[in-house]
């Protein structure tokens, strides 16, 4: 019975023992999760900082794009409206003032300064852009009629279906 006992004790102390170390397993492998759980959790941070960061830049790098082609549209448009004022003060020059002394001696106000067929043009796109509800223009005596008529014949713009004195550039978007 001693010797059971002794055995016994034996086995009792080998199991505390095996016990011991599987705590202290345990703990290592709970210490060990903890640490890898840490970082899962920084490198998940980083990888949305990074994705961010991606997003800013792609961002960043599409609005630049946007900033590019729009200096580009207004280089574009810069260098049209030179053509454009070019090619009307070559083809389409104001009326030559006719220098009578008749005329300058029986009125006592001076003639009307006309505008360029550019100005009128001009006049009717800012019309049209700033009051597109209401894109009509008034003629007056600064406009040359023959530049008005061209104009209308051309269907470059239209009059006012209840007043003849005004006209709108012709909808061409429509």
């Amino acid at each position: 019975l001693q010797k059971v006992k002794n055995d016994l004790e034996m086995v009792l102390s080998t199991v505390r023992s095996k016990n011991k170390h599987l705590e202290e397993d345990l703990k290592r492998e709970q210490q060990w999760y903890e640490e890898q759980k840490q970082m899962l959790d920084t490198l998940n941070k980083i990888k949305e900082e990074a994705k961010t960061q991606i997003d800013q830049s792609s961002v960043q790098r599409d609005f630049n794009e946007l900033k590019t082609k729009i200096l580009n549209l207004k280089t574009y448009k810069k260098e049209l409206l030179s053509a454009l004022g070019a090619f009307l003060d070559e083809h389409f020059p104001l009326p030559e003032k006719v220098e009578n002394t008749k005329k300058k001696k029986s009125s006592a106000e001076p003639a009307v300064e006309l505008i360029t067929l550019q100005e009128i043009l001009e006049n009717l796109i800012n019309k049209l852009m700033t009051t597109p509800h209401d894109p009509y223009i008034t003629i007056n005596e600064s406009f040359w009629p023959p530049y008005i008529e061209m104009l209308r014949r051309c269907g470059t713009v239209l009059r006012h279906p209840e007043d003849p004195n005004r006209m709108r550039l012709q909808p061409f978007h429509n």
